[in-house]
C-alpha cells in the first residue's frame, strides 16, 4: 500500500491569513495575544488571539457571503489556500478529491443566535431563512467543497481538541477504502461571545486563565507517488496515528504514553529520530501531564518543543490541526529530512488522549 504523504499545506492562524505569518510568529516566538474590546465583545476574557482583520468579505469575497459565519468563512479560505496546488486534478477529476473537515460544533455563534431569534420574535418563524444553514454542523465542509468545486466524500468530523488529528486519521482510512485519490484534510475554530461564555463555563477554576484563540489549517495528502509525478515536495509522511480512551485525570499520562509507543512502533521510528514535539499543553495539570507522558516514551531524547497554545490560546478544534502546521512550518519548505520525525499530542479533559507521527525522506 502507497504511502500517505502531506505534499502541501494553509493555514491561517492568529499571526495571520497564510503560512508565512504562522513561519514568523513562530520563529520570532511572539504572542498573538490581544487585549478584547469590551464595547464588542462582552466576555470574561481579557485577551484572545484573534485573525486580525478577518472576514468573509475581504478573503472570500463580497459576493454570496452576507450570511457567511466566521468559520465557514475561516475553513473556505484556508481550503483556498490549497486548490492552486491541485487545480490541475480538480479540473480534470473532481470527484476523486475528498474533504475531511474538523470541527467544534459548527458555529456556535449561529447556532444560539438562531435560536434565540425563533425564541424572541413575534413569531417563532419570523427568521431569517438564509441564516439556517450556518446552524448544522457541517455547514463550513459543504460550503468549501462547494466555493472551490470539490466533488469527492465530504465529511465533517467533530472531537474537541483532538478534532485534527481525527481528521486526519479519518482521511487515512477514506483513502486506504478506495473512495478518493487525494484529501483535504484540516479543521477550523471561530472565536465569538458565545463560544466564550460555553468555555467559560466548561472549565475548571484553573484552566480559564487560558484565552481563547481561533484559526484553520488544511493539508493536502496523497500517495508519495502522485506528489511527486505533479512536482510537488512529500513534506512529511504520515506514518501513523493513534488514540486512547481515560478514565480519570490521574490516568492521562500512561495513557498518552502508551498511546505516543504504540505510535512510534508503527511507524516503525525510534525516540531519538524526534525533531518535533508539538505538544496540546491543555489547561491546568493535563499540560504538564502530557509532557511529562511525551517524555516517559521518548527517554534520551531530546526534540525542539513547539508549544503554540502559549502564544495563540485556546483553538479547541483547530488545536491538533494548528500544531500540525506549525511543525511544518518549523521544518521548512523542504519538509522533514531523511531519518527526522516528529510527533503531535494531546490530551482531551473529557477522557480521549492521542497522537500522530510524521517521517521525512
Amino acid at each position: 500500500m502507497s504511502s500517505l504523504v502531506i505534499s502541501a499545506w494553509s493555514a491561517i492562524s492568529p499571526y495571520g491569513v497564510g503560512n508565512e505569518p504562522l513561519r514568523d510568529g513562530l520563529a520570532e516566538g511572539r504572542d498573538a495575544l490581544a487585549p478584547l474590546d469590551r464595547d464588542t465583545y462582552e466576555v470574561p476574557f481579557r485577551q484572545a488571539a484573534l485573525v486580525p482583520d478577518f472576514t468573509a468579505a475581504k478573503y472570500v469575497g463580497k459576493k454570496g457571503t452576507r450570511t457567511m459565519d466566521r468559520v465557514t468563512a475561516l475553513a473556505v479560505t484556508a481550503v483556498g489556500g490549497l486548490v492552486g496546488a491541485v487545480a490541475g486534478e480538480l479540473a480534470a477529476r473532481p470527484e476523486q478529491t475528498a474533504l475531511v473537515l474538523g470541527t467544534g460544533s459548527g458555529s456556535v455563534q449561529s447556532i444560539m443566535d438562531f435560536t434565540r431569534d425563533s425564541l424572541s420574535g413575534e413569531r417563532p418563524y419570523h427568521v431569517e431563512p438564509a441564516r439556517f444553514p450556518n446552524t448544522v454542523m457541517n455547514r463550513a465542509a459543504g460550503q468549501s467543497a462547494i466555493w472551490h468545486r470539490i466533488k469527492g466524500p465530504n465529511t465533517t468530523v467533530a472531537g474537541g481538541s483532538l478534532t485534527g488529528l481525527l481528521a486526519l486519521s479519518y482521511a487515512r482510512r477514506l483513502h486506504r477504502g478506495g473512495h478518493c485519490t487525494r484529501v483535504l484534510c484540516g479543521a477550523a475554530e471561530e472565536f465569538s461571545t458565545q463560544r466564550a461564555w460555553l468555555e467559560w463555563h466548561g472549565r475548571a477554576e484553573e484552566e480559564r486563565a487560558t484565552p481563547l484563540g481561533e484559526g484553520a489549517a488544511v493539508f493536502l495528502v496523497e500517495p508519495a507517488e502522485d506528489a511527486a509525478a505533479a512536482g510537488r515536495t512529500a513534506l512529511a509522511r504520515i506514518a501513523a496515528t493513534r488514540f486512547r480512551a481515560y478514565q480519570g485525570a490521574d490516568e492521562a499520562r500512561a495513557a498518552l504514553t502508551a498511546c505516543v509507543r504504540g505510535a512510534l512502533d508503527t511507524a516503525g521510528a525510534a525516540a531519538r529520530d524526534i525533531r518535533f514535539v508539538a505538544p496540546l499543553g491543555g489547561g491546568g495539570k493535563l499540560a504538564a501531564e502530557e509532557e511529562q507522558a511525551v517524555t516517559d516514551a521518548l527517554p534520551g531524547a531530546h526534540p525542539q518543543w513547539i508549544r503554540l497554545r502559549e502564544h495563540v490560546g485556546d483553538t479547541s478544534a483547530a488545536a491538533t490541526a494548528l500544531q500540525l502546521a506549525a511543525v511544518l512550518a518549523r521544518a521548512g519548505e523542504r519538509g522533514l529530512g531523511p531519518g527526522e520525525a516528529a510527533l503531535v499530542t494531546g490530551i482531551e479533559r473529557d477522557g480521549q488522549v492521542g497522537c500522530a507521527v510524521l517521517v521525512g525522506g
